[in-house]
């Protein structure tokens, strides 16, 4: 016998309500039609159901063992097709697959960790390592949020723009370049670092130099995280350049200074990135909008740590 689900949400009924009657007027269906809808329930459980007991009826040791249970599954269900199902944060328990870049997670990573745990205390985040190569995580919907710099070119996947960054130069302090202006033939003399998960050796300041027909830098080694990059530039003469708002935070925590970059250079982007599957998914939705502000704040906190620049305000 094939099994109809509406008789779930009249069972439910019939149990809650105790008759026939009742059940039908709850439902808004005849009292005739709720009582072929019984005759079916008794039919595919083997059970009556409800007895009659005088003028009321009364439900079997089966049908009371099964209300709890009746009633958990109509409820879900009802949830499940809601096109509008309330979230309850308070309640909500799911894991959540966060990747972003290094940097941006040493940024913001504690202040999304405790706004969320704040929130909706049964979430638990996930922060894997960015791989060496671009990879389809987020399209298998093994990854629900990623960073980027660049706008994703697969129609499937959506964007929000949180922010464009300026690029500047950190060094130690005490440094020789801190003391004057910072030309670019003293930039460009000095000895560099590059951050690259890949190892690379050059990256978008190599292509415009040579854009511009100038000298090429002089690139002593490539870093594969920021962290890393920064505490070299700490402990030696060597130059990082790196994106200022984002780097911002373990910039000051390790004291080093920036100066502003002498070379025209774009503003970088920082994109939130997921997969269209989640655009109606409530919980989603509010992982997203908690991200986004928490990745906002980078871009309205005031700077520090930074050397003017002779002509003006430096532009950290």
């Amino acid at each position: 016998m094939q099994l109809d689900l509406n008789l779930l949400t009249a069972l439910d009924a019939l149990l809650e309500e105790g008759s026939v009657a009742g059940a039908a007027a709850r439902l808004h269906v005849t009292a005739p039609a709720m009582s072929r809808s019984l005759g079916r329930i008794r039919k595919v459980t083997g059970d009556q159901i409800l007895v009659r007991t005088g003028r009321s009826m009364v439900p079997t040791t089966r049908a009371l063992a099964m209300r709890a249970q009746v009633h958990a599954l109509v409820q879900q269900a009802h949830q499940l097709m809601s096109a509008r199902q309330e979230l309850d944060l308070a309640g909500l328990e799911r894991v959540f697959t966060v990747r972003w870049h290094d940097a941006l997670m040493a940024a913001c990573g504690m202040a999304l960790i405790t706004t969320v745990h704040r929130q909706a205390p049964g979430v638990q985040l996930r922060f894997p390592a960015e791989p060496g190569a671009d990879t389809p995580e987020l399209r298998r919907g093994e990854v629900d949020l990623e960073s980027s710099s660049s706008r994703p070119t697969l129609p499937d996947i959506r964007h929000r723009l949180l922010g464009r960054d300026q690029l500047v130069v950190a060094v130690r302090p005490g440094h020789p370049l801190a003391e004057g202006p910072l030309s670019l033939e003293r930039y460009v003399a000095a000895d560099h670092l590059t951050v690259s998960r890949r190892g690379r050796l050059r990256d978008q300041i190599d292509d415009a130099l040579g854009a511009r027909g100038g000298d090429a830098r002089r690139i002593i080694a490539a870093a594969p995280t920021t962290d890393f990059a920064l505490r070299l530039a700490l402990g030696t003469d060597l130059l990082v350049t790196l994106p200022d708002a984002v780097t911002r935070p373990a910039r000051d925590q390790l004291g080093l200074l920036t100066l502003p970059l002498p070379l025209p250079m774009p503003d970088v982007p920082l994109y939130l990135l997921w997969h269209q599957r989640f655009d109606d998914d409530r919980a989603h939705t509010w992982l997203r909008e908690t991200a986004a502000e928490t990745v906002r704040a980078l871009f309205t906190a005031p700077a520090s740590g930074a050397v003017p620049s002779p002509d003006g305000p430096s532009h950290t």
